[in-house]
């Protein structure tokens, strides 16, 4: 006897909206779930099957190819964060800004994004996620040329806050479609590529802050902001050769277009059946003639979300909150300000170390990358953010002695460059990575754009608040005092890691909405 359907008594979906609705495209939806071989129809819902072995572990060439396209768009966010932590000295010096006036601008984009991760999951919702990378590479190409040809720092101002919305949209919706695209025992990898492309932008930031800093300081910083503009056209152009999302076109009820997506990413088609059978299941479709666009969503996470919602908004939101309160933003837009604090004076110098930096970041997390989907989440997750507290501790004391030492000795120099290098790449190997995979792979696909850009929303409001008041909190507490504080911070997130945050390495996005729901 075939069992009823899941989705009756799934615990993340409403029960009013938990059952298929009349809707225009239902015949079109039942003649292809009738087309599916029977051993697949039946084989999905059966007790104690596992989609997961029907799953290979080899890299399928048309989601990875899918999945580098959309996540260039981080480079772009990545080279923004390295080259203005160069940028900033000389657009200081050119413009004639107050040190407060740099802490604003610096901070500003985080608070901008703010506004534009908030907005980006109901705009993915409605115009399809692929769309919405062409959208983010569009905003970023406008607030590089506003940058790069501001005659006044108001003008720079403007510019910072359309690339800003930029970065709220690209947060979101390069981890949310890699996500979708992925199969599940390759997520882990593909869904950290884009912060592996941060790092690489971060990288890329530092170089041009290196190559670019013998320039007069009227053209240097003007140019290390402007080339941005170039790389964005490219992305924008490229991704229009991406498919959409099939989880995407399932909400809209598009499920042979979504079939052939899941064929081409998929190693064989029963794998592609199971995986568009996992899909409808879990899927909540509005009822109605009209297309779903994302309504209602705000309402089910915010107002009296059920017990299991909970759980994944504490989890998702404490690990956006935990990525921004380690300081790791602030870390490497002030990097050469803590840097000169610690005795390094020459420019070019302090230019030369950011570029260590930058490559220690890049390396450790596409490491990371490599050994998500071999190790998990958690174990990469805990090394990391456990590895940060010391470092930052180690940072803390080493800055604290070189301030009360009347000298500055070579070797502590050195303790405190290798602490910071040590910092950043414990970063790479756990919070950069696994925040934006966790955060993308968490949420029931009904809810994953809006919760993802809640989520994220909170990641940049905190990002913000530290960007704009790391500096002014080092003058009063000293650097080491402020990094010895984010050690402290380190270790309480590492507790809280451990605590809420389960294991999702494998498990498809449909199946991972279990690990949150009520142990009897």
């Amino acid at each position: 006897m075939q069992e009823p359907d899941k989705r009756l008594h799934d615990p993340l979906i409403p029960k009013s909206e938990s059952c298929w609705h009349d809707r225009k495209d239902e015949g079109k939806q039942e003649t292809l779930l009738k087309e599916r071989p029977a051993k697949v129809r039946f084989q999905e819902n059966e007790p104690g099957s596992d989609s997961a072995a029907h799953r290979s572990g080899r890299f399928n060439g048309y989601a990875l190819a899918g999945a580098i396209l959309a996540s260039t768009n981080s480079v772009l966010l990545g080279y923004d964060i390295g080259v203005m932590s160069g940028a900033a000295m000389f657009i200081k010096e050119d413009l004639k800004i107050t040190s407060t006036q740099v802490e604003i601008l610096v901070g500003s984009l985080n608070v901008v994004s703010l506004f534009g991760s908030l907005a980006s999951g109901r705009t993915s919702d409605w115009i399809g996620r692929r769309w919405t990378i062409v959208l983010t590479a569009s905003t970023f190409f406008i607030g590089a040329l506003l940058m790069g040809l501001a005659p006044s720092f108001s003008f720079l101002m403007a510019g910072r806050v359309v690339a800003g919305v930029g970065v709220g949209f690209s947060l979101m919706i390069a981890p949310v479609y890699v996500a979708e695209l992925s199969p599940a025992m390759t997520r882990g990898f593909l869904s950290s590529l884009p912060e592996v492309f941060i790092n690489m932008g971060i990288l890329l930031g530092y170089i041009s802050n290196y190559a670019l800093s013998g320039l007069p300081p009227d053209v240097n910083w003007r140019l290390m902001l402007g080339l941005a503009a170039l790389p964005a056209v490219a992305i924008g152009l490229g991704v229009m050769a991406m498919p959409e999302s099939p989880r995407w076109l399932v909400l809209e009820g598009r499920l042979e277009e979504a079939r052939q997506v899941l064929i081409r990413t998929s190693e064989t088609e029963e794998e592609a059946e199971l995986r568009l059978g996992e899909m409808v299941n879990a899927a909540s479709l509005n009822p109605g003639p009209a297309h779903w666009n994302g309504q209602g969503v705000w309402r089910e996470l915010l107002w009296r979300p059920s017990r299991p919602i909970r759980r994944i908004l504490v989890a998702a939101i404490g690990v956006n909150f935990f990525m921004q309160a380690s300081g790791n933003d602030a870390v490497v837009y002030y990097s050469p300000e803590v840097f000169r604090d610690a005795g390094i004076s020459n420019r070019q110098q302090l230019m030369g170390v950011t570029v260590i930096m930058g490559f220690a970041k890049t390396f450790f997390v596409f490491v990371s990358a490599l050994f998500l989907d071999r190790f998990g989440r958690r174990p990469l997750l805990l090394l990391g953010s456990a590895g940060m507290a010391m470092s930052l501790a180690g940072l803390g004391m080493g800055s604290a002695f070189l301030r009360s030492s009347g000298s500055k000795p070579p070797w502590a120099i050195a303790l405190c460059v290798v602490a910071l290098c040590a910092d950043v790449s414990f970063f790479s190997i756990g919070l950069g990575p696994i925040t934006w995979v966790y955060s993308s792979e968490v949420f029931p696909t009904r809810l994953r754009a809006q919760g993802t850009s809640l989520a994220i929303a909170v990641n940049r409001l905190v990002s913000g608040a530290v960007a704009m008041s790391f500096l002014s909190i080092s003058r009063e507490i000293t650097f080491g005092g402020m990094f010895l504080v984010l050690a402290g911070v380190m270790g309480f997130a590492t507790v809280f890691f451990y605590f809420f945050l389960p294991e999702t390495k494998g498990k498809s996005l449909e199946e991972i909405g279990a690990l949150f729901e009520d142990r009897d």
